[in-house]
């Protein structure tokens, strides 16, 4: 009798271990969703292993749609620690679900982009361009183009790549920009035109950067964080252009799920995010201004980029009777 109650309480003690060891890995555990591209990504979570090698730094990459739908479904019980690049529309819709971040230092983030409420801070501003493929346009003997308006031209027919604004942010804040620069109707009036001059429109933002280096495409509405990097990292003859209407732009954001910031961990984690993670990000990727005192030394990476008139992007409401009225 003895020995039994031993072996039990041996098999119990053993059992307490390998608990204990379960929840000792879920307190190290940290979960990321992210909507940055695939390069970003890689670069944070060396970041983040090298800071933290103890934890267990998990980074799930979604599609900004999926991100956001995700978090909306499933509330403060979601998997979710932390969200990172998450558009600022969805942010704003989802600030119920996230934590008050008044107690983190917000004063090196440009005051206009951080919200009242403290529930988000930013995590980058990304801008849209007229990109082209100067070699494309001299192979075809044609100019340049300087305007929109120039955009309609027959001799561009077939050359012009643009995403879609239903399936692509890049493609909205374009649509955006221009109902805002000239009206809704004059607008829609444009790309009805436009559309005859289109080869593709691309289902993402990526679409018309890689149709120009392809060499399908002469002239593209991409962004200029995915043309810079074509430009350095492929060594691609792209040029990158601002009309008169400037250009469009959005601005993503960063938050912790309501009731995590209890957790050391994650303010840690978080903390490390927010001064260090974007830091870098901005350093090495997407340069546009969130900080205060943010240098662009990124080499192609426009300076001085003008922007458009971005006024109600994030309106939801807005957005569903734009895209409705939107027949391509």
């Amino acid at each position: 009798m003895k020995k039994i109650t031993l072996c039990l309480l041996g098999a119990l003690a053993l059992a307490g271990l390998v608990s204990c060891g379960g929840s000792g890995d879920t307190d190290r555990r940290v979960i990321i969703y992210t909507s940055t591209e695939d390069f970003r990504t890689e670069h944070m979570q060396e970041l983040l292993s090298r800071q933290f090698p103890d934890y267990d730094i998990v980074l799930e990459v979604l599609s900004t749609g999926n991100h956001a739908a995700k978090i909306k479904a499933e509330g403060t019980s979601t998997e979710a620690d932390i969200i990172l690049n998450l558009e600022t529309g969805y942010m704003e819709s989802l600030e119920d679900i996230f934590a008050d971040l008044s107690s983190f230092n917000t004063e090196p983030f440009l005051p206009e982009l951080v919200p009242p409420s403290k529930k988000f801070l930013p995590w980058d501003k990304s801008s849209g361009a007229i990109v082209i493929n100067r070699d494309k346009l001299t192979e075809q003997g044609l100019p340049a183009p300087s305007s929109y308006a120039d955009l309609l031209k027959p001799l561009y027919k077939g050359l012009i790549s643009m995403p879609n604004p239903k399936s692509s942010g890049t493609g909205y804040m374009f649509l955006v920009s221009l109902v805002n620069a000239w009206g809704e109707d004059a607008a829609f009036e444009y790309f009805d035109k436009l559309a005859d001059n289109i080869l593709q429109f691309t289902t993402s933002g990526s679409g018309p950067v890689n149709a120009l280096i392809q060499g399908e495409a002469a002239i593209g509405l991409g962004m200029t964080l995915t043309a810079t990097q074509a430009i350095n990292s492929r060594n691609v003859p792209l040029e990158m252009l601002f009309f008169q209407e400037g250009a469009p732009s959005i601005t993503t954001g960063m938050a912790i799920i309501k009731g995590r910031e209890e957790r050391p961990i994650i303010r840690e984690v978080f903390e490390f995010a927010m001064t260090t993670l974007v830091r870098e990000d901005k350093e090495l990727y997407c340069p546009e201004p969130i900080f205060k005192d943010q240098p662009n030394t990124i080499a192609n990476y426009p300076r001085d980029i003008p922007y458009a008139d971005m006024t109600g992007v994030y309106d939801q409401d807005r957005k569903a009777l734009l895209l409705e009225r939107w027949k391509y």
